[in-house]
């Protein structure tokens, strides 16, 4: 069932890299506001200096409570916590000041969605040295908002353009990676992928699971994982109803799930993979600028930007906003239903 335009808490993430530039750009391109009421969970002066480097002539509304929010065409609603020194900002620098008032920004945002007073979060990227400079060991997004959540099973879905694939282990090695691929966790997975996949519209979504050994093993030539563990997992959650296909050879399974070539037309809606660069690599290939994160688990969604801070742009206003806007675009999207 659709409802209207959903709030989106859009976090500005770290303030010494291009969180606030990109943020101001994507809320000026055209129709976003037609999707949704942006409101900046940040800092009001850090996004005024980034209005001022963009070359922007939409204005800064400083508030303290979401009610307060107008959601006016020109204007960029920004929630404040105030805790940013512009005088102390190293911009393009790892500063711990920017590391805390990130990680307060995604705590607020959190605060906010399980309280219903925002119907999305949608993240700009933080810097994982800076976060643990000030003192929050984490490497990322999806751990902080897990921790924050008491959420246990979480996981990353990307997506660019048509390709959408999620993450049975994400931020460890390959050997910790590969101990990992197990039953559970893998029906797990599947579960969360076909969720959000219907929050995005699809109403019977196709998933394919990737093998972990070339050729998905060639019947046990190249490992037992698939045998033991991918293979029961897929069976099992056939046996629950999802439509899922697998354990599938991985050099194969993403050109099937996207259309071009020899295919008319993509014959899964996502791709289940076993490990972070198996799934990443075809995502950076296809939407390297224009890739969204999804992290699927959560009691709320949550999209964010495909890419760090890119210290090296801060402050040059010439940093690339189409992973926020798609950001913006899927969250607005997944929030309305």
């Amino acid at each position: 069932m659709l409802k209207k335009k959903p709030i989106l808490g859009i976090t500005m993430g770290d303030a010494a890299g291009v969180g606030p530039e990109i943020i101001v750009m994507a809320l000026s391109q055209e129709g976003i506001r037609e999707m949704c009421n942006p409101l900046v969970i940040g800092d009001a002066a850090t996004m005024e200096a980034a209005l001022e480097i963009v070359g922007s002539l939409n204005r800064v509304d400083a508030l303290k409570t979401v009610s307060k929010a107008r959601f006016g065409k020109e204007l960029i609603e920004v929630l404040g916590l105030a805790n940013i020194d512009p005088t102390k900002l190293n911009r393009g620098k790892v500063d711990p000041m920017a590391g805390k008032a990130a990680y307060e920004y995604v705590k607020k945002a959190v605060e906010l969605a399980l309280a219903g007073e925002i119907d999305a979060i949608v993240t700009a990227p933080l810097n994982k040295e800076a976060l643990n400079a000030a003192g929050y060991r984490y490497s990322g997004h999806t751990e902080i908002l897990a921790d924050l959540c008491e959420a246990k099973d979480v996981t990353m879905m990307l997506v660019a353009g048509e390709l959408r694939v999620s993450h049975v282990t994400t931020h460890v090695s390959l050997r910790v990676a590969c101990d990992l691929v197990k039953k559970g966790r893998i029906l797990k997975v599947i579960e969360l992928t076909d969720r959000a996949l219907k929050r995005m519209g699809i109403e019977r979504p196709s998933i394919a699971v990737a093998g972990l050994n070339p050729h998905a093993s060639d019947g046990g030539l190249f490992g037992r994982e698939e045998m033991e563990e991918i293979e029961p997992a897929v069976e099992e959650a056939k046996r629950l109803g999802f439509d899922v296909t697998g354990p599938m050879p991985p050099d194969t399974v993403f050109y099937r799930a996207i259309k071009g070539g020899e295919i008319s037309r993509s014959q899964f809606d996502a791709v289940v993979a076993m490990y972070h660069d198996q799934g990443h690599i075809p995502i950076k290939l296809l939407g390297f600028f224009d890739g969204v994160n999804v992290t699927l688990g959560l009691p709320f969604i949550r999209t964010s930007v495909d890419h760090g801070t890119a210290f090296g742009k801060a402050g040059k206003g010439t940093a690339n906003p189409a992973s926020l806007i798609e950001a913006i675009k899927l969250g607005a999207k997944m929030a309305s239903r």
